[in-house]
């Protein structure tokens, strides 16, 4: 299987760290926006600029789209799924939606197979909310994420005027978390479950006030949230918030019984040194499953929730029966 990575920010190292651990991949090279000659990779990949995209149309079996969120992958990811098969992880959870349409006629017209919102949320959890909705019909879902530095909340905070670099942590409600595990089904509001910890570095004169206000009123970001902003400087940044950690639980309390009388708690939890490279990791897995779906002849879009998970695995049906089944 032959990946491109268009995008070497930490997801795309993360991607290309990953592929160490799959026999089956080959890294045909790095496409980047910036000066090819300015990357330092963590292999020996070939870079090139990202203007010559289109002449690999032929060679390459999957393209690995890693960009942000908010204003990269809503354009990027559409744009290649005319040309490659594509894999993003779109994780705007109110927009997938309007990604997935957009997405979905690129890839058609095209002939190609795409994925989008691949990842751990959305993705693997997204998959447990349908298992455990599945099984427990009448019941509540709650999903509760960190403490841990969101990627996509850092980007958006640092395409702000005046923000020179930004980390941002989700950081769950304890009281919240408690009354879930002991068994309640509490309605719980947005705010309620987290809260939003930025600490961001400014350019010198920068506006201060208008800088966290626009985080604070960020919509489908902060909005919702009781949010902090500390401005620091950037080597308080590199000193104290250079990891990526995160993580996260995915819980359903649902009930069986002829009078709904047994309850039972499904979780499954999260805990990671490195965001972008688990969710590279994951990336990998599922590029592994478009490429397969697109020499059955599939196209068009599709999410994790129309993958087999036999389809993400080196192993062969024979041996996914034998030793996980």
């Amino acid at each position: 299987m032959k990946i491109g990575i268009y995008g070497y920010g930490n997801l795309g190292r993360g991607v290309e760290s990953a592929m160490k651990q799959h026999k089956d991949c080959e890294l045909v090279g790095i496409f980047t926006r910036r000066a090819p000659e300015s990357l330092h990779t963590v292999s020996s990949a070939s870079v090139y600029s990202a203007d010559r995209i289109t002449e690999f149309k032929d060679k390459i079996d999957v393209l690995i789209i890693c960009g942000g969120s908010a204003t990269d992958l809503p354009v990027m990811t559409p744009m290649l799924a005319k040309d490659f098969n594509v894999i993003d992880s779109f994780d705007t959870h109110a927009k997938i939606p309007e990604h997935f349409e957009t997405v979905d006629k690129a890839a058609r017209e095209g002939g190609h197979t795409a994925l989008i919102s691949a990842g751990w949320d959305p993705g693997l959890f997204s998959i447990m909310r349908v298992y455990s909705e599945a099984v427990l019909p009448i019941g509540k879902d709650y999903t509760f994420w960190g403490r841990g530095v969101s990627q996509g909340h850092s980007d958006a905070i640092r395409r702000i005027e005046g923000v020179v670099d930004a980390r941002q942590y989700t950081v769950p409600v304890e009281s919240a978390v408690s009354a879930v595990r002991s068994g309640e089904c509490p309605e719980l509001t947005t705010r309620e479950k987290h809260k939003r910890e930025c600490y961001v570095v400014a350019e010198e004169g920068a506006d201060l006030s208008r800088i966290e206000k626009e985080i604070k009123e960020m919509p489908n970001y902060f909005a919702d949230y009781d949010t902090t902003v500390t401005f620091i400087t950037l080597d308080e940044l590199r000193k104290n918030h250079a990891g990526l950690p995160h993580g996260g639980s995915v819980m359903r309390n649902g009930q069986s019984g002829f009078e709904n009388e047994n309850t039972h708690t499904v979780e499954f939890s999260l805990k990671l040194d490195s965001n972008p490279e688990f969710t590279a990791s994951v990336l990998v897995a599922y590029a592994r499953a478009i490429y397969r779906m697109s020499c059955r002849g599939i196209t068009g879009c599709k999410t994790v929730l129309d993958i087999a998970p036999g389809d993400l695995s080196q192993m062969s049906a024979e041996e996914l029966r034998a030793h996980l089944l």
